[in-house]
């Protein structure tokens, strides 16, 4: 069957009809527990009644208006994620790559503000920050950036979790750290417990703005709200996206202190970003997170992931880790294992392979025990054929 979309992404044979909590459904009827959300979108799982309910309202009132005008759910949003984050203001866009490009156009203003003609950015290796050109170049994977140079510059690109290299930058151009607090696509990689805490003590010494990119980590995903809670600190600038709208696009950039005075009027702007429509979506995601305590949630069901694949899979020949944070989980393999996604969709589970060998699984905050002990079965089992046939 030919298709007029751009080929630019490796389809499973498979379309969607609809879907329930944790649970979708093709067009021959058949479900699927999913362990991807969507790439850590769909945190509330699919058709949440909540969020169905406030998009209804809203489109029955009002879908768009520009930001010409002041729009009262935008600012109701952005004081509830500063009230959680601890953060200043909020900037509104539509997706990741818009919030980090805006982090970088913040860092680049600040930098100018301070005399600074050439600014640039520490970056790591292995990150993952969006596919414009600007968050291309930032990002740590030559794959995803070959065949689109020239990429932009001003970035400094580092070992990801080893802060002495940071520390050792000798760069008077440099004026902030971009990093993600656990990196997803790179392969779900957990920094040691005190490098965002060294990262954030390095950048107040030195000047610079920590600014964290929280698109897959943020909104109760890694069983804090945000990922970064859990080391205590507070960055001067945030990207969130991805869950925040629980499929509706919405992307938000915060900031507090000097960086969230960068950004004036006319210096940056979104036709769609932060929308009525988008804003109610992410009011009821913020509330039904809150309301059940999602990221908690998240926590024990994370803990409850690892002990049953811990106790299946460690020590396993062609195993190599098991590790997570909350509901972002990794089992690593010592050789490429993309053929286990096709496996997994015939036996009617989703999952996602990054960094070509590492098995990532992303699944609805709203899991419940017996789905969760449902994925360790049918992953395993997969896991041991896929081995046992590569032999």
């Amino acid at each position: 069957m030919t298709s007029n979309i751009m080929p630019t992404y490796a389809r499973q044979p498979v379309t969607f009809t609809h879907g329930e909590g944790a649970w979708l459904f093709d067009t021959e009827g058949k479900r699927y527990l999913d362990a991807v959300s969507g790439v850590a979108v769909c945190s509330l799982g699919h058709a949440h009644p909540a969020v169905a309910k406030a998009l209804c309202d809203q489109a029955g009132r009002l879908v768009h208006c520009s930001n010409l005008y002041r729009i009262g759910l935008q600012e109701d949003l952005a004081k509830q994620l500063c009230d959680l984050s601890g953060m200043d203001n909020a900037f509104f866009c539509n997706s990741g790559a818009e919030a980090n490009e805006t982090a970088l156009k913040i860092a680049r203003r600040y930098g100018h503000h301070r005399g600074i003609d050439t600014p640039k950015i520490v970056v790591m290796e292995g990150s993952f920050h969006g596919r414009t050109l600007a968050t291309l170049s930032a990002t740590g994977n030559p794959k995803v950036q070959e065949g689109f140079a020239p990429l932009v510059g001003g970035f400094v690109r580092l070992p990801y979790g080893d802060a002495e290299a940071v520390a050792a930058v000798d760069d008077p151009d440099v004026v902030a750290v971009l990093v993600e607090p656990v990196q997803g696509e790179g392969g779900v990689r957990i920094p040691p417990h005190d490098y965002l805490a060294r990262l954030k003590s390095l950048c107040e010494r030195r000047g610079w703005l920590l600014m964290l990119d929280e698109v897959q980590t943020g909104m109760g995903r890694t069983g804090r709200m945000f990922g970064h809670q859990h080391t205590g600190i507070t960055p001067d600038v945030m990207a969130l996206a991805k869950a925040l709208g629980n499929g509706v696009p919405i992307g938000a950039c915060l900031a507090r202190g000097v960086a969230a005075e960068m950004l004036t009027a006319g210096k940056h702007g979104s036709t769609f970003g932060g929308n009525p429509l988008a804003c109610a979506a992410a009011l009821a995601v913020i509330d039904t997170l809150t309301r059940q305590s999602l990221a908690q949630r998240a926590e024990i069901l994370g803990q409850r992931l690892l002990d049953g694949f811990r106790t299946r899979l460690s020590g396993r020949p062609g195993v190599i880790e098991i590790r997570g944070m909350g509901l972002m989980i990794g089992l690593e393999l010592e050789r490429p294992c993309t053929r286990l996604v096709g496996m997994a969709l015939e036996q009617g589970l989703l999952i996602n392979v990054t960094a070509e060998r590492t098995v990532r699984l992303l699944p609805p905050l709203i899991l419940t025990d017996a789905q969760a002990d449902d994925l360790v079965e049918r992953l395993c089992s997969l896991v041991e054929a896929y081995l046992d046939a590569a032999g």
